[in-house]
């Protein structure tokens, strides 16, 4: 079968749509709906985490940024979680194929994630000026790696990967630093910053929260430069935007214009709608990517047959079944959990915060 005629295939799948979700469909939009969870929460915490060190100018103000997020961090980092293992569960060669193809920046990513979190847990334990300085360094590189890494991920995942009839991913680590992968980690870190400058302006009052105002004012010419380049390189290079018809080009655009609407509403301190603004983009660009890669879940570089799909890299139809039950079952509490949380430590932090973060 020609790459003309696999994607065909695909498209066809696609508008045959007069059928219930079957099971594979469902668990990719389960998946899909976990990483923007994930990119939407654990985004502003990358964020906060890559700008304590410089928005703070003394140990009560870092303290006081820290404790920002400090109630959510880990329950935000739950929602990876569960997206691997929903992955590893429903669609085992997309995970095997991912984990061993981007092996060394998941390493990184896996070991920065480790330093955040021994830092937040580590800071407050001596008073020493050094060693407070040292868990905030730790704190800025495990929270400024991350969003680059998955910025470079998400853009090979857009371009496609040399795999190869095995479902095996050939070829080294730096093939995947093309300078289109490189703008997604640069872009994606800009909007994490961005994404966590505002979410400080909704928990903090006062000088720590026109500070985080200005600073998002600052950088938001870069970010949304760079995600219209993104957007744009995008389109050009890969089939991701337009892979259903030219109007889905409209969803990465939403994101766009999503990005603008947050800076003018920074501009004018209204900053619970521009925080709204900003995981707005977040989510419609990560949807935008999933969409764009649906039946799809890897490209394959060396030919389109290699491609794997919900349907070529799926466990059997008991285990989904299974997996369905215990999710339906499951998910609520877990929601639930974390929207109580929210809502416990809604009050916002004072310039002398620090009750367990410090």
């Amino acid at each position: 079968m020609t790459n003309r005629q696999t994607r065909a295939s695909h498209k066809i799948r696609l508008i045959r749509r007069n059928q219930p979700l079957s099971l594979n469909e469902l668990w990719f939009i389960l998946i899909a709906i976990l990483f923007i969870g994930f990119f939407v929460l654990e985004g502003f915490d990358f964020g906060v985490g890559a700008v304590v060190r410089f928005l703070g100018k003394n140990d009560h103000e870092k303290r006081a940024y820290i404790e920002t997020i400090g109630p959510f961090w880990d329950a935000n980092e739950v929602w990876l979680i569960t997206a691997g293992g929903a992955m590893f569960a429903a669609f085992p060669h997309w995970y095997a194929t991912m984990f061993s193809g981007f092996y060394i920046p998941l390493v990184f990513m896996l070991l920065a994630l480790i330093i955040r979190g021994v830092s937040f847990e580590f800071r407050g334990q001596l008073q020493a000026t050094k060693w407070r300085n040292t868990w905030d360094w730790a704190l800025f590189i495990g929270s400024f790696l991350p969003p680059i890494l998955w910025g470079v991920v998400l853009a090979n995942f857009m371009t496609g990967m040399p795999i190869d009839q095995n479902k095996e991913m050939v070829g080294g680590f730096i093939q995947f630093l093309h300078p289109f992968a490189l703008l997604g980690g640069v872009m994606f870190l800009f909007l994490c910053l961005t994404h966590g400058l505002q979410f400080i302006t909704i928990r903090t009052t006062g000088t720590l929260q026109e500070r985080a105002r200005t600073a998002a004012k600052r950088i938001a010419p870069f970010t949304i430069a760079l995600t219209l380049a993104f957007v744009g390189f995008g389109w050009k290079m890969t089939d991701i935007f337009t892979n259903h018809g030219a109007s889905w080009i409209l969803l990465p655009l939403l994101a766009w214009v999503a990005l603008l609407a947050a800076s003018f509403l920074n501009v004018k301190q209204r900053d619970g709608w521009a925080f709204a603004m900003t995981s707005l983009t977040i989510v419609f660009l990560t949807a935008s990517i999933f969409i764009g890669m649906f039946p799809r879940i890897m490209i394959s570089t060396i030919s389109s047959a290699y491609d794997l799909t919900i349907y070529n890299a799926a466990s059997g139809a008991y285990t989904l079944k299974m997996m369905s039950y215990f999710s339906l079952t499951l998910l609520p509490f877990v929601l639930g959990y974390q929207g109580w949380s929210y809502y416990v430590f809604r009050q916002r932090v004072q310039q002398d915060g620090g009750k367990g973060y410090s």
